[in-house]
């Protein structure tokens, strides 16, 4: 098993703690500190596993399923534990959600036709931007400024969601056409 690789299984390790550590005590500063450095890591092996599999042309079947497998479970189970705390409104993670579906199935269905839907500038920059997020509502600073923050990074990321969902599917359209 090539490195890639391991940095992913490495990331899908790193989720259970991260929930634990989040959502073991919410109001413990220092559990939502320590599940704040999980999320970072994890998040940063998302970047670095990429980067060592394209720089030596590492990339594998596995890789390609398991690394967007992996981040979203990360960023998922994120959201989903922020619901729980009542820092994000559940609408706005069934819309983040609902989008990681859709682009799923459209990948699917693009992937049995023997197409590849690459990601584009807007699911990158969604991507950023949800991280973002997480990480500052995670830190739950109790300062004005990083409140205002949080609220900022999640609209701007709930915007790009929508504009990447839509991104996407005026690329590839003619994916859902029927094939003869």
């Amino acid at each position: 098993m090539n490195l890639p690789n391991k940095l992913t299984i490495f990331r899908v390790i790193l989720i259970p703690f991260f929930v634990l550590f989040l959502l073991l005590d919410p109001e413990n500063q220092a559990y939502r500190y320590i599940a704040d450095a999980i999320f970072i890591v994890a998040s940063l092996t998302d970047m670095l596993d990429g980067k060592i599999a394209r720089k030596y042309n590492l990339v594998t079947n596995f890789g390609k399923f398991m690394d967007p497998l992996a981040d979203k479970l990360l960023v998922c189970s994120a959201m989903i534990c922020l619901v729980s705390t009542r820092q994000i409104p559940a609408w706005i993670v069934i819309v983040i959600i609902s989008r990681e579906f859709i682009i799923s199935g459209f990948r699917l269905i693009a992937s049995d036709n023997g197409i590849v839907i690459a990601a584009s500038m807007w699911g990158k920059f969604k991507t950023v931007f949800q991280m973002l997020m997480i990480i500052v509502l995670i830190a739950n600073i109790p300062v004005a400024f990083f409140q205002v923050l949080g609220d900022i990074l999640m609209y701007v990321a709930l915007v790009l969601t929508v504009v990447s969902l839509v991104d996407y599917i005026v690329k590839n359209k003619d994916v859902l056409k029927e094939q003869k």
